[in-house]
């Protein structure tokens, strides 16, 4: 119950954040930031959708991957499925994108526009197996409808 309090928090926080501000790049950084010191992940971010590309937006970590293909890796899938994956061994997803060889395990939660397309994804890598779990994925869905009201406003 606890770590559900602790993403409702969240949320309101990046509500907080983001809330009348017209960046949506400064935003998306701002949420990444607040999101990685507050889930203390490996790797924090957004890739945003440019036609049949993620492209990498603003995140919080070592270096990452430019261009995600639709459909490749956990970003990819979860883009072309429309849904949150949660992936406890990144080894065993197949096609995985190894980025940094030190990420073990992964979440990914598309951010949709008003028609409900998706539009970027937030990815959020550590370097533990199986760090994340189902309520990981309720909270960071929460979370990323904040991001949507203020950056994706449409």
């Amino acid at each position: 119950m606890e770590k559900e309090a602790n993403y409702q928090l969240l949320a309101k926080q990046v509500d907080s954040l983001l809330e009348g501000e017209d960046n949506v790049m400064g935003q998306l950084a701002n949420a990444a930031a607040i999101i990685h010191d507050t889930l203390h992940a490996w790797w924090t971010g957004f890739y945003v959708v440019k036609g049949e590309e993620l492209l990498l937006g603003p995140f919080q970590g070592p270096v990452a991957c430019y261009r995600i293909k639709r459909g490749r890796g956990v970003c990819g899938t979860a883009w072309q499925e429309n849904r949150t994956l949660v992936v406890p061994d990144v080894e065993q997803f197949p096609g995985h994108i190894a980025c940094s060889s030190l990420s073990r395990s992964e979440i990914v939660v598309p951010l949709r526009d008003s028609q409900g397309e998706v539009i970027a994804v937030l990815d959020i890598d550590s370097r533990e197996l199986a760090a994340f779990d189902d309520v990981d994925a309720r909270g960071l869905e929460v979370v990323c409808h904040a991001i949507e009201r203020h950056a994706f406003k449409s």
